[in-house]
């Protein structure tokens, strides 16, 4: 955890830097630990962690102490009218009316109030409470499937960019060795040696390169936004990738990949936590038929007065107390808690169910996975091969157009195949990488490297 903190303080060091020069050096790990800090998801996913926490406080402090105070002041601008009966012993002989008014009460009364209750015995409280618990366990699961989704997202859009800034140098390399062939070409022209079509034929292939390498710049362009929108980066800052494809593509690396077992995914430990979730559920519903006891107690002073200066005089106030126990008894609730039991548990079988798919897809993923990383190695091997006869079949036919043996359509055609094949080569190449970062998230291994 230390290197950890230490890297990520370090990366942002950097990126400070960086940004005051509007340029950010990269590597893919940096990518990654910046993402990791920086992306809305993780950020939204630990604090989804602080607020778990703050739930099983919540809930913990139910079972403690309630107290609370009170305090009143009451002006009755008019006291209420009781009434009695006008009947002897107490009846006024000289009202005719059968029943006398009474006045009982005080203009002005106040009282100072202290209140608690103590939770004694309550069988959903401790249910709740290991709920709230686990409740955290759950999103600490779900903060790592939130980093492995951005590790997996930041791995293909840094390789996006590789890969493009390859097809730029590339294209460029091919601009250049057709602007050669087109120079040699426009002076074996004028000197009588080679017809004007022969120059056409050139122009169209150069006009094409150049469409081509103006297409991999938007193209790369393009994928450093999708880049720094995947790592939470300022748009303003511009990033530039010193790696190379190759040398994050190692054979051995790819090839332990595909004997490799795997690890238990992060997913199992998500469903299993929701499992135990419901279980919690279901028995706070079945707490719910037991009673529930709570310890009672206030205390209370209270005094009143005909006028407002008298009213806190102390003759005028006096105390009192009340200790008790209380106890309620679920009887009859129309049977709604038999049906959310019923609830509870449809829900844990649909969840198991659900289990038992995940951890047959998982082995069909790590499957799929596997298969398509062997086939794209074959692919890349095959079209590292055309591509070395290309370059070699282009050297060949440029050679004989120079000594004028060969066509200059053969030199045409070979340059063609030469860039389809360094495009066909540099397709492979990525999706190789793709189909490692497939694999390894199959296999639950995508991960950060802390120590750089």
């Amino acid at each position: 955890m230390i290197k950890y903190l230490f890297s990520v303080l370090a990366l942002f060091l950097a990126l400070t830097s960086a940004q005051a020069q509007d340029v950010a050096q990269l590597t893919l790990n940096e990518s990654i630990l910046y993402a990791i800090e920086n992306n809305v998801k993780t950020k939204n996913a630990r604090l989804e962690t602080l607020i778990s926490k703050a739930t099983v406080k919540e809930t913990t402090a139910l079972g403690l102490p309630q107290i609370n105070g009170s305090f009143n002041l009451d002006y009755n601008p008019k006291i209420p009218v009781v009434f009695l009966p006008n009947q002897p012993p107490f009846g006024d002989p000289t009202n005719p009316s059968d029943v006398i008014p009474a006045r009982f009460g005080v203009s002005y009364s106040s009282g100072l109030g202290l209140n608690m209750t103590q939770m004694i015995f309550d069988g959903s409280f401790f249910v709740g409470l290991r709920a709230a618990k686990t409740l955290t366990q759950l999103t600490d699961f779900d903060l790592v499937k939130a980093e492995n989704d951005v590790i997996e997202n930041v791995k293909k859009a840094y390789f996006g960019v590789l890969v493009n800034q390859e097809r730029i140098r590339l294209s460029q390399s091919n601009l250049a060795r057709i602007d050669s062939l087109l120079k040699e070409t426009k002076a074996l022209y004028e000197a009588g040696f080679s017809e004007k079509i022969d120059v056409s034929r050139i122009q169209v292939q150069r006009n094409n390169t150049y469409s081509q390498l103006e297409r991999s710049r938007t193209a790369w362009e393009i994928s450093k936004e999708i880049l720094k929108i995947q790592m939470g980066m300022p748009l303003t800052v511009d990033i530039l990738i010193t790696e190379s494809l190759q040398e994050l593509n190692p054979r051995e690396e790819l090839n332990r990949l595909l004997v490799e077992e795997g690890e238990r995914r992060v997913e199992m430990d998500q469903l299993s936590t929701q499992i135990e979730l419901q279980q919690y559920d279901l028995k706070y519903n079945t707490s719910q038929y037991m009673p529930t006891i709570d310890f009672v107690g206030n205390m209370r002073r209270s005094g009143a007065g005909n006028d407002i200066n008298t009213v806190f005089s102390n003759e005028n106030w006096f105390g009192s107390s009340l200790l008790g126990l209380s106890m309620n008894i679920p009887i009859f609730d129309g049977l709604s808690k038999s049906a959310r039991i019923q609830k509870n548990r449809y829900t844990i079988n649909q969840l198991e169910n659900q289990r038992f798919y995940l951890n047959d897809s998982f082995k069909n993923e790590i499957f799929t996975a596997k298969a398509n990383l062997k086939n794209d190695l074959n692919i890349l091997d095959v079209q590292r091969e055309n591509l070395d006869l290309a370059k070699e079949v282009y050297d060949i036919a440029r050679i004989k157009y120079q000594e004028g043996v060969g066509s200059n359509l053969e030199v045409v055609d070979a340059d063609g195949a030469l860039i389809e094949a360094e495009i066909n080569y540099l397709a492979a190449l990525y999706d190789g990488l793709i189909s490692k970062v497939d694999l390894e998230k199959a296999l639950g291994l995508l991960k950060a490297d802390l120590n750089n």
